[in-house]
């Protein structure tokens, strides 16, 4: 069988849960069956079973359009391009919104059935709109359409796929939770501490990390609002990139230069650093905190895990289906609005729930202790690559 991924990020070009999930996904695919994968980016490689090939669109034929609606012209006209290069492959997988369009053309143009690995849902992320404008009701548009024609739909976790069947009109027969995976070999407990001289982190104090984008959906404003409850001998290293807009990029900036001045301690990485220095990062936390409003399954909390560190997250989506309160970590429910732009109705709440679970972990090491192994045990026992792609390739079998 030959499989066909259509994605935006693909490596070196990751940014996100999603492109490390292909990442992954199509070497552990390439070892069952012929992989291609086709990205947004310009790179060509081929090895034994898995070939890819990237195809770049600078976008120079949109200049006389609004900013904002660069990217997803761009993303448009990629998927044309995907279709024109020709397709030889028995079925087609694509991998969030950006990509969608390429798969509705390739089912209809030629005749593959179409699935599709849901990783976020655009009608969840209205914040979107601050980023793209207009272009966020054409990205609502193409998923809702490529969703709906799909031959099967996968959700990376049982909320995920709630949410699905609750937005969109899906038969339930063909949306299927197939979860994240974890690389344990390559995620594990390193005792290099080279990377706290680096950024200057004390070695002799404990430090609770965040790693993720500078979005609204990561909930970064609400841990930063968390920080002047923290215990004041915990260190507070923030690993952030990518901001959704200029405006909220200054105003996190402003917040975390606010907080240096009052408190010590508080080291800001405005990068998303290698993957080596992300997991010399999760080594030598005490706590990883992911304070995400909306996150259908947070890899993250995976590497977090798998380097032994415990995790405190929002009670939603993927997040309390990965952490077991009081086990792995500590969940910290948000009360998050049941309408746009589903902020936490007590923001101020969530916060010092943040920080009374941070610092229930930070101060206690025999938790810490327990909760890590715990954290590792159950990445070993449910979460592994190979048994995701072994049910992915059960289903394109099936179709």
């Amino acid at each position: 069988m030959r499989v066909l991924l259509l994605t935006n990020e693909y490596p070196p070009h990751i940014y996100g849960g999603a492109g490390v999930h292909v990442e992954y996904l199509s070497r552990e695919l390439a070892r069952l069956t012929p992989v291609e994968v086709r990205s947004f980016h310009d790179q060509a490689f081929s090895q034994d079973t898995l070939t890819v090939r990237g195809t770049k669109v600078d976008g120079a034929q949109f200049q006389g359009c609004p900013k904002e609606l660069l990217s997803p012209l761009r993303a448009f006209e990629t998927c044309l391009r995907f279709n024109g290069e020709g397709v030889a492959a028995d079925v087609v997988h694509c991998h969030t919104w950006y990509a969608h369009f390429g798969g509705i053309l390739a089912k209809i143009l030629y005749g593959l059935p179409l699935v599709i690995t849901v990783h976020s849902l655009e009608p969840l992320r209205p914040w979107k709109r601050e980023q793209i404008g207009r272009g966020y009701d054409l990205s609502r548009w193409v998923e809702k359409t490529a969703l709906e024609m799909a031959d099967a739909v996968v959700a990376v976790s049982k909320s995920t796929r709630e949410d699905i069947l609750r937005l969109f009109s899906i038969d339930e027969k063909k949306v299927q939770v197939i979860p994240n995976g974890i690389d344990t070999d390559e995620y594990t407990s390193t005792p290099d501490r080279a990377v706290l001289q680096k950024y200057g982190i004390d070695p002799t104090r404990p430090y609770v990390l965040f790693v993720g984008r500078m979005t609204r959906q990561k909930g970064l404003y609400y841990l930063l609002q968390a920080i002047p409850r923290l215990d004041p001998s915990l260190q507070v290293v923030l690993c952030a990139g990518e901001s959704d807009t200029p405006a909220l990029q200054k105003e996190l900036e402003a917040m975390v230069a606010d907080l240096q001045s009052r408190r010590p301690g508080v080291v800001w990485i405005p990068e998303m650093v290698s993957r080596q220095t992300t997991i010399a990062l999760y080594s030598q936390a005490a706590v990883f905190c992911c304070p995400s409003i909306y996150e259908p399954f947070g890899i993250i909390n995976l590497e977090a895990m798998a380097c032994g560190t415990p995790v405190v997250g929002s009670k939603v989506g993927g997040i309390a289906e990965v952490v077991v309160d009081g086990v792995t970590g500590v969940l910290v429910d948000p009360k998050l609005s049941s309408a746009p732009p589903f902020d936490p109705t007590d923001a101020a709440g969530f916060a010092e729930g943040l920080a009374a679970g941070i610092n229930r972990v930070a101060r206690d090491p025999a938790v810490r202790s327990a909760m890590a192994t715990a954290g590792r045990k159950r990445v070993e026992d449910n979460y592994s690559w190979r048994s995701v792609a072994e049910q992915t390739l059960a289903l394109y079998k099936s179709l």
